[in-house]
């Protein structure tokens, strides 16, 4: 049996414990009086590597357990976790969850999601894919990168590059019967890169991330792009205070979608703390927009068959024709809005901000005179009032081409504003996140600098 076969075996092993163990503490908790209960239960495993200079700095093997009880007395809820899974622990895991819970304020929302919207369905989704990668090679991986950026003319020092290989097994059991198991895995490259001038110095980076580390390609390359960014950020400058078009790169787009979530999810909404409160059914975006949820998707980032609460996941559509379709809910904050889960708690699963035919030139060349932002600073963003401010670098564009880099800026609205402004998305999506968008194009934005 080779490693990986190896690996794999005893991830199931893994998850045949996880799955029994979770099954008895529930019976136990069920017997000690409480009416409902759920666990919650993890392991992960990885290696990660870090080289500068092409010398080793760690090298870090990680193995996490984590075993969460929550149990309910009626509507009063008691929670603890332990990351022992000896039978002591565990008992004493179940005594502390029933001792909060007798001790509690009732709460009417409280409870397990629904019996009837359990998964029943638990497709392969493609998700496991462990890497056979041992210190020696991650060590040279690492190595390889970093030279692939530091033999770019220009390139005068090194912040390092990592190399990571994980995987985790969970499982999500409640006392409805339910039993979900997930397996997944993650792995990454990156690399971060120093080049100065007479003007000063400038640090960039660039990392991938993926199931399946036969995705990577060459590595030396994730390197050779680090450095053309750094380099292309010497010069920097500031700008005037103005108003002007922005460009939003893929990387800092989905940012945007993020924010939009943060705002349309259950728990700003019950406490009113969001500018998108009672707009489901509204129009917040241009027409033309669509943001969908694929829960589904082969090897997604973000792909599951059930939630937390071991509730369905199914496609569905967030916004269309520029329309807020639905809220992102679990069962706690669905009830307290008098609504239905949408499958959400735990958050969204892989959505897809649909695109127009242009590449990034082809953005460069809608957004003509204006600013491109490829990275943003700081956490000026309320979703309460829907105020954005954040510090940004990126270029300065005209007709259609990058002119110079600039930095120490700030670019300002309120959102409800930028997403009515939105103009495009392009079709260069950035694929290392669960949010799939490429660049967002804004009309117009404040631009404070000198």
């Amino acid at each position: 049996m080779n490693q990986v076969a190896r690996v794999a075996d005893t991830s199931l092993q893994d998850s045949d414990r996880l799955a029994n163990l979770a099954e008895d503490v529930i019976r136990r908790a069920l017997a000690a009086g409480a009416s409902q209960a759920e666990v919650s239960a993890s392991i992960d495993t990885g290696l990660n590597v870090n080289v500068r200079l092409g010398e080793v700095e760690t090298v870090e093997h990680t193995r996490d357990r984590g075993f969460g009880l929550t149990v309910y007395f009626g509507q009063r809820k008691g929670s603890a976790s332990t990351a022992d899974l000896q039978p002591d622990s565990l008992q004493a895991t179940i005594e502390q969850a029933c001792a909060i819970a007798r001790y509690t304020e009732a709460d009417a929302f409280a409870g397990l999601a629904d019996a009837s919207r359990m998964a029943t369905q638990l497709p392969d989704l493609d998700l496991y894919h462990p890497w056979d990668l041992d210190v020696e090679a991650a060590i040279a991986l690492g190595i390889e990168v970093e030279q692939g950026g530091r033999a770019v003319d220009g390139i005068t020092n090194s912040d390092g590059a990592s190399v990571s290989a994980g995987q985790s097994i969970s499982v999500y059991a409640n006392s409805h019967g339910f039993v979900g198991r997930e397996r997944g895995t993650r792995h990454g490259l990156s690399v971060a890169l120093i080049a100065g001038d007479d003007d000063g110095m400038q640090r960039d980076y660039w990392y991938e991330s993926v199931r399946d580390a036969r995705r990577f390609g060459n590595a030396a390359a994730i390197g050779h792009k680090a450095a053309e960014r750094t380099l292309a950020r010497l010069g920097a400058r500031r700008l005037s205070t103005r108003q002007a078009p922005v460009l939003f790169a893929p990387e800092v787009a989905r940012s945007l979608i993020g924010h939009l979530i943060g705002a349309v999810s259950g728990g700003s909404l019950y406490r009113k703390a969001s500018f998108l409160v009672d707009h489901a059914g509204k129009q917040i975006l241009p027409e033309w927009f669509a943001i969908d949820e694929r829960p589904h998707l082969k090897g997604g980032l973000a792909s599951s068959a059930f939630d937390a609460e071991g509730t369905a996941t199914a496609d569905s559509a967030l916004v269309a024709g520029g329309v807020l379709q639905r809220y992102v809910l679990g069962s706690y904050s669905a009830r307290k809005l008098g609504l239905q889960s949408t499958g959400n708690a735990g958050g969204v699963h892989n959505l897809i901000v649909r695109t127009g035919d242009d590449d990034f030139a082809g953005m460069l060349r809608r957004l003509g005179t204006g600013l491109l932002v490829t990275e943003a600073m700081g956490q000026g963003v309320s979703i309460i009032t829907g105020d954005y401010s954040r510090g940004v670098s990126g270029f300065w564009v005209e007709n259609g081409e990058i002119q110079f880099p600039v930095e120490e800026i700030t670019i300002a609205a309120n959102l409800r504003d930028l997403y009515a402004n939105i103009v495009a998305v392009g079709n260069d999506v950035d694929h290392r996140s669960h949010v799939l968008t490429g660049s967002i194009l804004v009309e117009r934005m404040t631009i404070a600098g000198e």
